[in-house]
């Protein structure tokens, strides 16, 4: 869109900083919670918008764009970032860019600063991490800064909020002046960057102080002293932290490092699978109790099955994620502001480049066991795109928490009793789901151009930045943005499923009415009730559709409606089949009774037993690989930007699980195992 055909609107102030230099966290500070969070047109890049906080009197949207080092894009994402940096095609061209810079690394960070300068933008620098400096000894001469790069200088720790007056006052100034600028793309070449480097180099030469020495020194003494120390030993700036140093020989160690990290993600998972397992109990138990009250005041119609099961159900698939999402980016983010995410994701890059992956994939594979949509979330920290895109077309391939249940019962009908026998074949399903995951990210890698659709060179370059103390307000309020993000895009995805699953598994309604005379008790008579409408429902003639699909698993239609339910959620195959079963019990006595009912079961019309060892082989092996999820799929075309990618993966992994559980039933039978 051009300059003439962007509408009028309020000035623009643009936030644009390198990864890791306070840019979000300044953002949070100006515009307190009313930000909001969308997508760049035509792209699945995320930036900020908000306007000022009232107390501030500036009448202007505040923009967080992504972090970025130079204004040459080194992939499509950084393109999408910079090009909207120019023009905007919703707000314009900013009227007043804030370029947030890291004081202790201004050599690296000042590029990106004069890079936006010589483009004709009006400019504040802001420096911080000042306080890191200061640990070295040194400081930064912002008056002589703000000579040589033309623009305004202002020291600034937003994590403190010291200086938020000056530097609202400053943004201030330059917005009651002229803000038209004339803006051009600088077209920078290697020998270029080579020269402003030199340049940036000279500045810093210029602008480090050195609080070592004497304050009562001649000025033009100590520049000269300044300015021949740092040509005889370099850039004392670019000293390292000491302390970040003496953590980095143990967590950076050649060998105990990896053991470390190892140890630092499982903690991570565990406390997503475990701490927030509780959290979705309540929540579940919540819903149902919803739907339940719903029942009990409307009666047994079809609009309070509506309701309770279609509405308000599909909120639970919804809501019961929530608590997982909420544990992983609030892990995510001490980890990150702490400084050793960076650290974790450099330990583990160099197996995981091998198959077209970079370091940053680790946290979200890790993660897919718990749930596959944090997972997916996950990946929005993995900045190349095409690396991006193959984590989380791998993700689904994780063992997630939501087959435990359907593993437990299946394995617990082919080994009763035998506890650690089902322990050790359930470790070498997650195990095996691992290495099919890397096998096909290892084929995805090797046809891109295929799968993808587009090329994207990888190129891993991670600032490593100090250890720091994480500030848990920023954390929690990322946190929250990504957990609102989820039930805004998500939501309405997962819901709508839901009800499409919903209509599929109640209408016709031709449940007979003389179920209430086989027994007296309310809880079974619904369970048969609800058993018979589910034969009789539109899934259940979907199931009977597709039962020359199943026979070849050796299973038949009952089997088909109960994984048609399980797109739902992988864990109501369970209850699914106990209803097709007619297995009126509950809780611990559901599951002896559904064992013991899949052992007398047979295919229908014929005296062939349904669940043997080689069809319960199978159907092991098809939820391994099989895409059963609509909250995946939904969440999966949110992060992507569109169908093409879960509609792969849908066609591929659930075409894969078919053909290998096929190979593994009849396998089994042909080796006399049946």
């Amino acid at each position: 869109m051009s300059i003439d055909t962007v509408k009028e609107k309020k000035l623009l102030i643009t936030l644009v900083g390198p990864p890791n230099s306070g840019k979000t966290t300044l953002f949070n500070l100006l515009s307190g919670k009313k930000h909001k969070t969308v997508n760049y047109p035509g792209a699945t890049i995320e930036y900020s918008i908000s306007s000022f906080l009232e107390q501030y009197g500036i009448n202007a949207n505040l923009m967080d764009s992504p972090g970025i080092i130079s204004l040459i894009p080194a992939s499509p994402d950084e393109k999408v970032t910079i090009d909207n940096l120019y023009i905007h095609p919703e707000f314009g061209k900013p009227d007043l860019i804030i370029v947030t810079a890291d004081a202790s690394q201004l050599s690296r960070h000042l590029l990106l600063a004069r890079q936006i300068i010589d483009s004709g933008f009006k400019t504040i620098v802001v420096l911080t991490m000042n306080d890191l400096l200061a640990e070295k000894s040194f400081s930064i001469d912002d008056k002589e800064l703000s000579v040589l790069l033309n623009c305004e200088i202002i020291k600034f720790d937003p994590r403190k909020s010291d200086g938020i007056n000056t530097l609202i006052d400053i943004i201030k100034s330059n917005l009651n002046g002229d803000t038209k600028t004339i803006n051009k793309r600088v077209r920078i070449t290697d020998d270029d960057i080579l020269c402003i480097y030199r340049e940036i180099e000279v500045i810093e030469k210029h602008v480090l102080i050195d609080l070592n020495k004497d304050n009562h020194e001649d000025p033009r003494v100590a520049k000269a002293n300044r300015e021949l120390v740092i040509a005889g030993a370099g850039s004392m700036i670019k000293l390292p932290d000491k302390l970040t140093v003496n953590i980095d020989k143990i967590l950076l160690h050649k060998y105990w490092g990896l053991f470390i990290f190892i140890f630092v993600m499982s903690l991570m998972f565990t406390s997503i699978f475990w701490l927030a397992s509780p959290v979705m109990g309540l929540v579940d138990d919540s819903i149902q109790a919803l739907g339940n009250l719903v029942t009990d005041t409307f009666g047994n119609y079809w609009y309070s099955d509506l309701i309770s099961k279609g509405i308000i159900g599909g909120f639970g698939v919804v809501l019961v994620f929530l608590p997982q999402i909420l544990i992983l980016f609030f892990v995510l983010g001490i980890l990150e502001d702490s400084g050793y995410l960076a650290r974790g994701a450099m330990i583990i890059d160099r197996p995981l480049s091998m198959l077209g992956l970079n370091g940053r994939s680790f946290v979200p594979m890790l993660s897919g066991f718990a749930c596959a949509i944090p997972a997916i979330m996950a990946a929005r920290t993995i900045q190349n795109k095409r690396e991006r895109y193959l984590t989380i077309f791998i993700i689904p391939l994780m063992s997630c928490s939501a087959r435990i249940p359907v593993y437990g019962l299946l394995l617990a009908f082919l080994f009763p009793g035998k506890y650690f026998l089902s322990g050790l074949i359930l470790s070498l399903i997650y195990v095996t789901g691992v290495i099919i995951s890397l096998i096909v990210a290892g084929i995805i890698n090797r046809y891109k151009k295929t799968f993808l659709k587009f090329e994207d060179n990888s190129s891993f370059i991670m600032e490593l930045p100090v250890y720091r103390v994480p500030k848990i307000t920023n954390v929690i309020k990322n946190t929250y943005s990504n957990a609102v993000q989820y039930l805004q895009k998500a939501g309405p995805t997962i819901i709508t499923f839901s009800l499409i699953i919903w209509l599929l598994t109640y209408f016709p309604n031709n449940a007979p009415d003389t179920i209430s005379k086989e027994n007296g008790n309310t809880a079974s008579i619904s369970k048969l009730i609800e058993s018979e409408r589910i034969s009789n429902s539109y899934a259940a003639q979907i199931g009977k559709t597709i039962e020359p699909v199943m026979r070849p698993l050796g299973l038949d239609w009952r089997v088909g409606v109960s994984l048609i339910a399980t797109f739902a959620a992988r864990e109501v195959f369970v209850s699914s089949l106990a209803l097709m079963f007619k297995v009126t019990e509950t809780d611990d006595n559901m599951s002896a009774t559904l064992i013991k009912e899949m052992k007398n079961a047979k295919i229908s019309g014929t005296n062939e037993y349904l669940f043997t060892t080689a069809t319960s082989a199978g159907l092991i092996v098809f939820f391994m690989l099989a895409l059963q999820c609509i909250s995946t799929i939904a969440i999966t075309k949110k992060e992507t930007g569109g169908w093409r990618i879960p509609i792969l993966q849908l066609i591929i992994y659930t075409g894969s699980a078919y053909l290998l559980a096929f190979v593994t039933v009849n396998g089994l039978r042909f080796i006399g195992i049946n």
